[in-house]
């Protein structure tokens, strides 16, 4: 294997190298024989060429140009490898899937894990599941409970549209170099578009960025120009509770209301 160039701190790398972690994950994943999986940020290899020798077949996006060679090398003899030099966020994934689903692996680069969170998201329709190692920290916000002081915007429009699962975390001395913080693997599985239930994605996600973006405020006060008392209360809640009280379905049922985009501020 020919991975000379060390990790890059303005990519925020940081390769995994424990071997146990490494089984677990591929056995977290499990691959089926028909599956497409996409690996997002293969960095030298180690979850791919596992996968690879477990799957024969896999599509890996990485941003960083000195290492899409030396992966393509490693691969040789062990599997179909096919190799994107792309922004994951530039990747359409929805194409990509054409009349399948993709299987999402990854493990994120901590600086970039939001965005790349919701841009998986956009394309929840074309996905099956994703497995995906981050910071220790998001992971919990992502799968926090209303009244959690970590429940906010990630674990309602996470949840909102995906089952989420924490499967176990990952310690620092499993990397290298090794990050100042713990790490975690997590399962996303997309719900069906009828367990959805929210009928305006962009609306949803107003409601939801409003809510929680001054979070000391109440509902009244946060979803001034969104939405109305009188309309909190027909979504079944109180104008004078906090965003992080309130559970999932309750913004589902604020952002379906009618005319809750036609408030004036």
């Amino acid at each position: 294997m020919n991975f000379k160039a060390p990790p890059k701190k303005s990519l925020g790398q940081h390769f995994l190298t424990d071997r146990g972690m490494i089984e677990m994950i591929v056995l977290a994943v499990n691959p089926q024989p028909g599956d497409l999986l996409v690996e997002i940020g293969p960095g030298q290899g180690a979850i791919t060429l596992p996968l690879l020798r477990k799957h024969g077949q896999l599509t890996a996006i990485e941003f960083d140009r000195d290492l899409v060679v030396p992966l393509s090398q490693a691969a040789h003899g062990v599997g179909q490898l096919t190799v994107i030099h792309k922004d994951v966020l530039e990747v359409d994934f929805t194409r990509m899937a054409g009349e399948e689903k993709l299987r999402l692996v990854g493990n994120l680069p901590y600086n970039l894990s939001s965005p790349i969170l919701f841009h998986a998201l956009d394309h929840a329709a074309a996905v099956r599941d994703m497995h995906f190692m981050l910071q220790k920290e998001v992971v919990d916000r992502m799968a926090a409970g209303p009244g959690s002081k970590v429940y906010g915007r990630l674990s309602v429009m996470l949840q909102a549209y995906c089952s989420v699962t924490p499967l176990f975390d990952v310690p620092p001395a499993a990397f290298r170099p090794p990050p100042k913080v713990d790490s975690a693997v997590v399962r996303l599985v997309p719900r069906t578009p009828e367990t959805i239930g929210v009928d305006d994605p962009k609306r949803f996600a107003d409601v939801v960025r409003a809510a929680f973006g001054q979070r000391r405020k109440t509902l009244r006060n946060a979803l001034m120009g969104v939405a109305t008392s009188e309309q909190i209360e027909a979504a079944g809640l109180r104008p004078d509770a906090r965003a992080e009280q309130v559970e999932v379905a309750g913004f589902v049922r604020l952002a379906n209301l009618p005319s809750a985009e036609r408030v004036e501020p």
